[in-house]
């Protein structure tokens, strides 16, 4: 029987996650800033030590054989693991000292986390924090993986959260936008002149707009006209600014266009428009001390005029 040791190093390791990932050899020496012979160098050492091949031609690229799939499973969560005990270790006893990844989504992550993390980094300068920003999903794959340490973000009632941890941080305000002089809307709406509005918005399979229906019909108001659906919020402040309708945004997404007034905030009479904010972590996470100065510096650091979580029923 093969064994598996301390021969097969970090290094090889990483290098044909790489490959595996791209499934090309020239693109992963460019990313990994090494040359191609070395990179099939590292590929041949790993088959040999494992006895398989672990690569196979597939038309003009490469592909993984079924040992190389089961491999890569393993190379990858060994990575993973890796770097989450690296980073465990480089503040397990100094406070002050040692890293942390922060996964969030977009609007959370955009504009309303930078200013506390900066604040955050401003008191501990001798750390290192970094913040990935994705979508709602992929934000919480990277934590059960052991990627991020934690996440930051917006949580639907059909996400999958099993073997998570949700825990409640902020009500983040949502606000109903339009152009400054809008020909659709003036300064006020009620629940039935929101349902004849043209309304701009992400996918209706993303968690932003799920959340949104749902406020919408707790708050009567049972259809909208959707006219525009772009992805990302800068792309929906240009639609609401030529006025091509109003959009929904987080108020911290907005702060400084209702600042510069190049959009303006249409109140919503008879709703309560807000969106619970969540911190996420793996139940069996085992926090750093700099890790749980982060998480806790995040719990306790409500932004500016936000509300605590007043949402009954733990996470969403």
């Amino acid at each position: 029987m093969r064994r598996l040791d301390s021969q097969l190093s970090l290094r090889k390791i990483e290098v044909f996650c790489k490959v595996a990932e791209l499934q090309s050899v020239s693109q992963a020496a460019q990313q990994l800033f090494i040359s191609q012979p070395v990179v099939t160098a590292h590929l041949r050492n790993l088959e040999e030590k494992l006895g398989t091949p672990l690569l196979c031609r597939e038309g003009r690229g490469i592909a993984l054989t079924l040992a190389g799939q089961r491999v890569f499973r393993w190379a990858r969560e060994t990575i993973v693991r890796t770097r989450e005990l690296e980073r465990d270790l480089a503040g397990m006893g100094n406070v002050e000292v040692g890293s942390a990844v922060v996964a969030s989504s977009m609007s959370i992550g955009s504009y309303l986390l930078p200013p506390v993390v900066c604040d955050f980094q401003l008191q501990y300068p001798e750390g290192l924090v970094e913040v990935i920003i994705s979508n709602p999903k992929a934000a919480l794959d990277v934590v059960r993986s052991g990627e991020a340490d934690f996440a930051v973000l917006l949580v639907s009632p059909d996400q999958d959260t099993s073997g998570l941890a949700a825990y409640p941080l902020w009500d983040e305000p949502l606000l109903l936008m339009s152009a400054p002089d809008s020909r659709w809307v003036g300064d006020t709406v009620d629940r039935h002149q929101m349902s004849r509005l043209p309304f701009i918005s992400t996918s209706n399979s993303t968690v932003m707009y799920q959340l949104e229906e749902g406020q919408l019909r707790a708050n009567g108001v049972t259809s909208r006209r959707t006219v525009l659906y772009l992805g990302h919020p800068e792309a929906q402040k240009e639609a609401v600014r030529r006025d091509v309708g109003v959009c929904f945004f987080t108020r911290s997404a907005v702060q400084e266009n209702l600042q510069r007034g190049d959009m303006r905030w249409v109140k919503a009479l008879d709703c309560h428009l807000s969106l619970p904010v969540y911190m996420v972590y793996r139940e069996d996470k085992d926090f750093s001390q700099f890790q749980l100065s982060l998480r806790t510096f995040l719990e306790s650091a409500r932004p500016a005029g936000l509300s605590r979580f007043r949402h009954t029923g733990g996470q969403a």
